[in-house]
């Protein structure tokens, strides 16, 4: 038998498909280039039946259990046919402003669905623009992957749920969100890695995929990445250096702060606490290329501090450590020397992975004590050195660094991969 797991990012998509050992079997990838809003929700789709089709037919034929990670969230609004009424709202969006205050003066106190960026606050936005009639479904991107595969919705996972108001307490939608949301349809959430249904037959035929192939509930990128990443203590951390910069640190106490972008996810009996920047990888490819960032990174000395102090955002807004929608990049001066640049540019980056778990141990997170990184930029020892520094605690690239290994292990554990985790 084999297990897929499929991870969505900002750039582009990844499969993986790993055995009952968990052994990679196959993995593969699409970048999605740059993309106008308006053809997001295609070219997600497109991808997702390429890199199901393109495996291997020995493969699908055999394939045993799916499950997807999405962005934390991106919201669509659908048709009953899961037919996008609107281009697809992606994690960082901040227009919701008025929304979020309404979201903030109803909600419980530093609730993460008050957050200018929330899914709460896009679905608020988005039924304003549409009416009444616009749309019927309100989904993360996980959701409504998974509803392409099996033609059906009605479910959402807890990871995905929280930034749309989730009740962590109660684990279900709060009297507020039923109020504020207003729609016909709210999906019961449900724990992730629980079964949802099998791919649709005609999915099955036209992918050649084994019929009886389940469908599980997914989560979110960031959190397949800390699942690829293998740590099982309190106080082991992972970092994802991927377009932007997520920090996930598993913790014996739940820690939330609106103002500063903090929230923690159910996991299990425990709490996987952390936050997004918008700042990361995206910003060193407005500038530089692998090759680019390979050569220069050379010539960089990681024990020597950078003089440089950027504000490395691609663009305007910021959502952690501190949440502020009009916060300003600051990426000058620029040296005459490239190389020089970098240094600051990934000293800087490191500065707000440091202020960030420094926050979570002020705000009551279990303290880390040490950090696995995931993603594209886990593969730079020069980058890895400069955070080693500014952390102070020990730095190392992650087993499986890539979020699909761990959307695999979820569709291979299902919900025992939160209950075998040690106390």
């Amino acid at each position: 038998m084999y297990f897929l797991g499929i991870d969505f990012g900002t750039s582009g998509a990844r499969t993986c498909v790993i055995d009952t050992e968990g052994a990679v079997v196959a993995e593969d990838a699409r970048d999605f280039g740059r993309l106008e809003e308006y053809e997001r929700a295609g070219i997600w789709r497109e991808a997702l039946w390429d890199l199901v089709a393109s495996l291997p037919p020995a493969i699908r034929s055999q394939l045993s259990d799916i499950a997807l990670d999405g962005t934390s969230g991106t919201v669509l609004a659908c048709d009953e046919e899961l037919a996008p009424r609107h281009p697809p709202l992606l994690y960082s969006d901040g227009r919701a402003v008025i929304e979020a205050a309404l979201i903030a003066k109803t909600a419980e106190p530093g609730h993460p669905a008050a957050a200018v960026t929330s899914g709460l606050a896009k679905v608020l936005w988005l039924k304003k623009r549409l009416g009444l009639t616009g749309a019927r479904l309100y989904l993360n991107q996980a959701d409504w992957l998974s509803g392409l595969l099996t033609g059906r919705v009605g479910m959402t996972d807890y990871h995905n749920a929280l930034k749309m108001g989730l009740d962590l307490d109660a684990l279900k939608w709060p009297a507020w969100v039923e109020y504020l949301a207003d729609v016909d349809y709210l999906p019961v959430p449900i724990a992730p890695g629980a079964r949802l249904a099998t791919v649709s037959r005609p999915r099955a035929r036209y992918l050649g995929v084994n019929p009886s192939c389940m469908v599980h509930a997914g989560t979110t990128d960031s959190i397949a990445a800390f699942l690829a990443a293998g740590v099982s203590q309190s106080g082991d951390a992972v970092t994802s250096l991927g377009s932007t910069l997520v920090l996930k640190l598993l913790s014996d106490s739940r820690v939330e702060s609106t103002a500063h972008g903090v929230y923690s996810h159910w996991f299990g009996s425990r709490w996987l606490a952390g936050g997004a920047s918008n700042a990361g990888g995206a910003v060193l490819r407005q500038f530089f290329d692998d090759r680019q960032l390979a050569a220069l990174s050379e010539r960089i000395d990681p024990a020597v501090a950078s003089p440089l102090d950027y504000v490395p955002l691609p663009r305007t807004g910021e959502r952690f450590p501190v949440s502020d929608p009009a916060l300003e990049p600051r990426l000058s001066p620029r040296p005459a020397d490239d190389a020089e640049f970098l240094h600051g540019l990934l000293e800087s980056l490191a500065r707000i992975e440091a202020r960030g778990y420094a926050l979570l141990a002020k705000l009551g997170a279990t303290p880390a004590g040490r950090v696995e990184t995931a993603g594209g930029g886990a593969r730079n020892a020069v980058w890895t050195h400069i955070r080693q520094r500014l952390l102070g605690m020990p730095v190392a690239c992650a087993a499986h660094t890539e979020a699909a290994y761990g959307a695999a292990l979820l569709a291979r554990d299902g919900l025992q991969r939160f209950a075998s985790i040690p106390q």
